[in-house]
């Protein structure tokens, strides 16, 4: 009798079905979990959970009207933030299609293409700078098939162009400086200033950029000493890298100013965040504006640069819709009374644990969740409600749990199969997932390691504010 040789290989639900068996279970816990509450108070705006004084209260079970509008709300909680994150895939698309992206690899490939490993510093640090600020991860997979050609030119191999892009976009990404998609949204749940604590994460964002350049250098060395040492187990034809290289693109007038207009509208942007506390209102906006300005003073006609707003927002809508969705969970929590419930079970598990190590629990217990909720901003939605009242519990700050959650949530996307954009940037540059973890689980360590000292300063420095 022939077996039957055709198994069904694990296929990870879609990132909807994920979060909509959270918030069934959710809804069947509020039947179970007593429901309970904390006393709040307003300290400066804002409310804050006072400690000691949970007490049980009547169950309110989440009946199917509240179940059926959950996710609906949690929409319409999140509403601004949905079109924040929209608005910055649009702006993205139209400064792509004006030549932008391409002018400013072209230069990176004039300049520094002849000057070896230097490339590798002057890569990463203008892109996890623009994604710190924009929050565009995914911008990766526009700069790695620009930069392959540029590397395989050097002798370098193709991990370590795919690591200088994916270390670079996932540290910006980390250690977000004002980044509206995952800071913005953390920030606007735990109810501090938009993009406050910028200081400290600058500090961070350095460190932590400078890990990840040494190591890709350091990977650099070692297979220009001994090429046997790559990381790259196959051996395939590379000449569609090395011939599109021969290809020049003519450069305009137009797309120079171009340039130049979109980095001093981020400037710009800067200066409204910092004076003038821009919310994710004035982002979205300002996005929409920059996006035009750029687009037309590159030679985009308006229908085109529609065109390209419509398409940049339809690539980032199921990571800006996700936020929305997520937010269910914690509506049918405070819905059937249990949120506080889980906060004050949470706090018992904590007092075993020394205070100074509870922002590195959470940046573990973050990295855990973002296997299954692979969104930065839709993380945020899910879990900053209960990491917010379980910090108010403590002695450490909101701030430390954002920070917490940025680090738990950001380096895993390089790691995790559940991470589309990264998955398919091994894909772009055809390399294997085993390959590619044989090449960063050291960094990953390293990453992890500091992120947990710079959370113990954090907490006894009460990074602030709140």
């Amino acid at each position: 009798m022939a077996k039957n040789t055709n198994k069904r290989k694990f296929e990870m639900p879609h990132i909807y079905v994920i979060l909509f068996v959270l918030i069934i279970l959710g809804a069947i816990a509020s039947y179970i979990v007593p429901a309970g509450e904390f006393d709040r108070e307003e300290v400066d705006g804002v409310s804050m959970i006072i400690p000691n004084t949970f007490e049980f209260i009547q169950q309110t079970p989440v009946g199917i009207f509240e179940f059926m509008t959950a996710i609906p709300r949690g929409v319409e909680g999140t509403v601004i933030i949905i079109f924040g994150i929209l608005a910055i895939g649009a702006m993205f698309k139209v400064i792509e299609r004006a030549g932008v992206i391409d002018l400013i690899i072209n230069f990176l490939i004039k300049q520094f293409g002849n000057r070896g490993l230097l490339i590798i510093p002057i890569i990463v640090v203008p892109l996890a700078i623009f994604v710190s600020l924009t929050g565009n991860i995914e911008s990766s997979l526009i700069f790695l098939p620009a930069l392959l050609p540029l590397f395989l030119k050097l002798g370098f191999d193709r991990m370590a162009a795919t690591g200088t892009v994916l270390i670079a976009t996932v540290v910006g990404f980390s250690v977000a400086l004002t980044a509206p998609a995952n800071l913005g949204t953390a920030h606007t749940i735990a109810e501090l200033p938009l993009f406050s604590g910028i200081g400290y994460r600058a500090i961070v964002l350095a460190v932590m950029a400078t890990i990840g350049i040494l190591f890709v250098m350091s990977y650099i060395k070692r297979v220009q000493n001994d090429p046997a040492k790559t990381l790259i187990s196959d051996n395939i034809d590379e000449s569609e890298w090395t011939e599109a290289d021969e290809e020049t693109k003519e450069v305009t007038t137009r797309t120079v100013v171009a340039t130049w207009v979109f980095i001093g509208a981020l400037g710009f942007m800067l200066f409204g965040i910092f004076q003038y506390q821009w919310y994710f209102i004035e982002l979205a906006g300002f996005y929409i504006l920059a996006g035009t300005i750029t687009g037309l003073i590159g030679g985009l006609k308006p229908s085109q640069i529609a065109g390209a707003m419509n398409e940049g927002m339809r690539n980032i809508l199921l990571g800006a819709l996700i936020v929305g969705v997520a937010r269910g969970i914690s509506v049918v929590l405070e819905d059937g009374s249990i949120m506080d419930t889980t906060v004050h079970a949470l706090s018992l598990v904590i007092t075993v644990l020394p205070e100074s190590v509870v922002p590195v629990a959470m940046m573990i217990v973050q990295g855990l969740i973002n296997f299954l909720i692979p969104s930065g901003s839709g993380q945020a939605a899910a879990t900053m409600p209960i990491m917010v009242g379980l910090v108010d519990l403590t002695e450490m700050t909101r701030q430390t749990a954002v920070l917490a959650f940025l680090f738990g949530d950001g380096f895993s996307n390089i790691f995790y199969p559940t991470s589309g954009y990264f998955m398919a940037a091994l894909a772009i540059a055809k390399i294997k997932y085993t390959d590619w973890i044989k090449f960063i689980w050291p960094l990953l360590l390293l990453w992890y390691g500091t992120g947990a000292i710079f959370l113990v300063i954090a907490f006894f420095i009460d990074y602030g504010p709140f």
